[in-house]
């Protein structure tokens, strides 16, 4: 039941909460950005309006509105709202709290929406307590995580649910968030004044996330205020203080951008900068390695990573790619960070650069499919080893330097594979002027050989 001192101890929170927490949106008229999540025609939002919520779980960055949009759906479904600690709660805490939900659908008829932050932290068994209520809408269950749910949640309790992905909010969807909050009564309420550089500057810093804009401008307007006399602010007819570039780059010396070395982002930034080696674009290639150093990647890894595509989208086309990469894991084992950082860019540029081929990789794959899928085949007789009884019934095995050119016709081939059968030269690199050379030896030196040599 609301009092008169519930409410106070309200106001006086809010009072002196972060200003992110302040200008937290309470409908979804103000929620800012994810149309794709809640536009008009969304599942979500259309559930929301009809009241007909089934539980949800909200994966996406850190700062994206997860947290928010539960307030927003609790209020618009005039349902109870609790929330767990996926790092402190129990499987106590969530028996306690899945009772009292039903103690409250059963005398009251209110629905209760429990919301599970960082639901990927919750153990299995906390995750297991939830599934009979989650079930039988015992309560509606929206979670919220930064990881992948489809790794890191109960595959049974996502059977019960909806996934929801946020994404980054835009630069523009930023510039909403921090002018509102500078004009807004809750926020700043016109005391201070930002220009248009001030504003690119906090959307630039934020990369995405609103709480971090909204704690840039919060600190920045802290700075701009010390810049000020004391005695020039008597009174409540001043004219508001300017937040400044400055003050902006001063509460945010340096860009955070996301990068979980365990999470989707770790992955997608890795895929990233492989793609851009085998695309050759050198600019991409570069700031992909970038992201990964400023975050602190272990350079072994990055290193490992350049090896495995010198192989796979480079090979023969050009073989010094590899030994490029070699020399840059071995410089990242002994030098380490910062120097590395050189290292790793020039065997990164290195493959961005070369000719590509990834015959290596389909020969391989490509002979071991055969492999796996026919009956055995068998070694000629005359490729056998000669150290054992009977061999010397083997075929006439040539040596191939003994002939120009140091090659002969010979099948090397178990009989029902024919040349060409896995390794396609890619037309480019060493390998493709290795290809035609070998051809033109064998169109124009191929050596005489007697009939009976031939059958054997």
């Amino acid at each position: 039941m609301e009092t008169l001192f519930s409410n106070n101890e309200r106001a006086q929170r809010v009072k002196y909460a972060p200003l992110a927490v302040r200008m937290r949106p309470t409908t979804l008229d103000e929620y800012v950005g994810q149309r794709k999540a809640v536009g008009p025609d969304s599942w979500l939002r259309r559930a929301i309006e009809h009241d007909v919520l089934s539980s949800v779980i909200l994966y996406g960055p850190a700062g994206t509105g997860k947290t928010t949009l539960a307030h927003i759906i609790a209020a618009h479904t005039r349902s109870e709202f609790v929330e767990v600690s996926a790092v402190t709660g129990s499987v106590k805490d969530l028996r306690r709290e899945i009772d009292e939900a039903s103690r409250r659908l059963m005398a009251f008829g209110r629905r209760t929406i429990l919301f599970i932050d960082e639901i990927h932290r919750f153990s299995r068994s906390q995750q297991d307590a939830l599934l009979h209520a989650v079930e039988n809408r015992t309560v509606i269950m929206i979670g919220a995580t930064t990881e992948n749910p489809y790794f890191e949640v109960n595959s049974a309790l996502l059977s019960r649910s909806r996934v929801v992905e946020l994404e980054h909010l835009s630069d523009a969807d930023i510039e909403v968030l921090v002018r509102r909050a500078v004009d807004d009564e809750r926020g700043l309420a016109g005391a201070y004044t930002l220009d248009d550089d001030a504003v690119k500057a906090i959307c630039t810093l934020a990369a995405g996330d609103a709480r971090s804009a909204l704690t840039t401008l919060e600190l920045a307007s802290e700075i701009a205020l010390t810049r000020h006399d004391p005695a020039e602010l008597q009174g409540v007819d001043h004219a508001p203080i300017a937040i400044e570039v400055a003050d902006v780059r001063a509460a945010n010396p340096r860009r955070g951008l996301s990068y979980d070395k365990s999470g989707d982002m770790h992955y997608d930034i890795i895929s990233a900068f492989i793609k851009s080696m085998r695309g050759s674009d050198p600019d991409a290639t570069v700031y992909w390695l970038a992201r990964m150093i400023d975050a602190g990647e272990d350079p072994k890894f990055i290193a490992r990573r350049i090896m495995i595509q010198a192989s796979e989208d480079i090979g023969n086309a050009d073989p010094q790619a590899f030994l490029i990469a070699e020399a840059a894991f071995k410089a990242a084992e002994v030098i380490g960070y910062p120097e590395c950082r050189i290292n790793l860019a020039q065997a990164a540029l290195y493959n961005a650069l070369a000719p590509k081929s990834n015959a290596c990789e389909a020969a391989i794959d490509a002979a071991l499919a055969d492999v796996r899928s026919s009956g055995q085949r068998e070694v000629p007789s005359y490729l056998r080893d000669r150290h054992r009884p009977g061999s010397d019934e083997y075929g006439t095995y040539r040596y191939p330097h003994d002939y120009p050119c140091g090659w002969v016709d010979q099948r090397y081939l178990p009989e029902g594979l024919e040349r060409g059968a896995f390794w396609q030269p890619s037309g480019r690199g060493w390998e493709q002027w290795r290809f035609e050379q070998s051809a033109r030896d064998r169109s124009g030196n191929a050596p005489d050989v007697s009939d009976d040599e031939a059958a054997n």
